[in-house]
């Protein structure tokens, strides 16, 4: 009985040892090791963080082959406040009809503008208008408009196209060779480069191509529900 009990003992003392060394040997043959940089590099995409912020894009360079027929569609999140037919009604917003080329928070039939805006003075060229739609509140800090701003440059290029074939036909810009050219092209007078200036080249995070949330504008269709429950505003 204690010869079969020892065997055994020595069978199940046995395997222990070869599960053990097996083990020992499996773990230096495939140890594994964290490698010093984790995934697959992918051209052509820039690591995060890397390069600081989006590029800054010219609008200059986008306007000539801007479509005007999809900033149409665009100004859909602007129709809620604004009409752009000629006569228009103001409504939130001013009417947009003949605003590009036209001083800034001036004239519109008598509508009352922020003292915010107004503080910008200058005209609407494409390189504050550009400013302006990327994020208002940051053009002139203190407006009263509700909109966030459009952060896709191209959606700003087609609606900025079609707003100027609304009344105005302005010639478009060239592009800019440098950072003083486009200091140079914002400045309509008054502060209107400082405001251009203000708008961060990156404010994907601030600006989430909201529609407006006040009221809608006479004659124009209403694409916020609660826009009908809320009382004018001035920009």
């Amino acid at each position: 009985m204690d010869l079969k009990t020892n065997t055994i003992a020595g069978w199940a003392l046995g395997a222990g040892v070869v599960a053990l060394g097996s083990a020992i040997v499996g773990n230096m043959i495939f140890e594994s090791h964290r490698p010093e940089k984790m995934g697959y590099a992918i051209e052509g995409v820039e690591e995060e963080g890397a390069g600081g912020g989006a590029a800054e894009v010219d609008i200059a360079t986008l306007l000539p082959t801007a479509d005007a027929a999809k900033g149409a569609e665009v100004f859909k999140k602007c129709a809620a406040c604004h009409t752009i037919n000629q006569g228009g009604a103001n409504g939130v917003g001013p009417n947009l009809y003949g605003t590009m080329g036209e001083a800034i928070a001036q004239g519109k039939g008598g509508f009352a503008f922020s003292d915010a805006l107004k503080s910008v003075g200058g005209s609407w060229n494409f390189e504050n208008m550009n400013a302006w739609l990327t994020s208002p509140r940051k053009f002139a800090p203190g407006t009263k408009m509700t909109f966030a701003g459009l952060s896709n440059p191209q959606d700003r290029a087609n609606v900025m196209v079609y707003i100027n074939q609304q009344g105005s036909n302005i010639a478009l810009p060239a592009p800019k060779a440098d950072a003083a050219d486009k200091d140079a092209a914002a400045d309509t007078g008054g502060n209107t480069a400082e405001a251009t200036n203000a708008v961060d080249t990156d404010v994907r995070g601030e600006t989430g191509d909201i529609a407006n949330t006040g009221t809608p504008a006479s004659g124009a269709p209403s694409i916020d529900p609660e826009a009908a429950r809320k009382g004018a505003r001035t920009e």
